[in-house]
């Protein structure tokens, strides 16, 4: 019988990320395939040929045999038997992720409905009373540093080095 540990929510997470990862691959290689080659993005698989070989996945002779088949493919579908048991090629993973314009307005609609509790808060520390000035301004400070953050797209992933 086979001992079955429980599974972690963190670990399908992952688990989901890692899958939807190769499918934004795969989507865009078969996007790609009919689309003939460049002579950078054939300097850019000669690259990654050269570095599978340096790590160890190839030897001497079948670099140059892909690196022929490399040269003779004309589309993105004949580069396939040319990384056939290699790590995918970085032609086809995503590039960093830009904000879209509707983050920013959704930023500006987070600003628009705390400016009204930031100008209590404003007005009751006018009138001495700092504990309720408090109350209504810092919630709207952070509520607006919050979605600053939210729209520019700044996470702990992306503040890694």
């Amino acid at each position: 019988m086979v001992e079955r540990r429980p599974v972690k929510p963190g670990e399908l997470m992952g688990l989901a990320a890692a899958a939807g990862q190769e499918a934004r691959v795969a989507a865009a290689r078969r996007r790609m395939a009919p689309i003939r080659l460049t002579e950078e993005e054939r300097r850019i698989c000669t690259d990654e040929l050269a570095e599978q070989f340096a790590v160890g996945r190839l030897d001497e002779d079948e670099l140059h045999a892909r690196i022929d088949r490399l040269n003779d493919a004309v589309t993105h579908a004949d580069l396939q038997p040319v990384f056939a048991g290699l790590p995918t090629p970085s032609l086809y993973q995503p590039g960093p992720r830009k904000p879209s314009r509707w983050r920013w307005a959704a930023f500006a609609g987070a600003v628009w409905l705390a400016a009204p509790f930031f100008l209590t808060g404003l007005v009751l520390l006018v009138f001495g009373r700092e504990v309720a000035a408090a109350i209504f301004g810092l919630p709207a400070l952070l509520w607006t540093l919050v979605a600053y953050r939210w729209a520019a797209g700044k996470s702990k992933r992306s503040r890694r080095p």
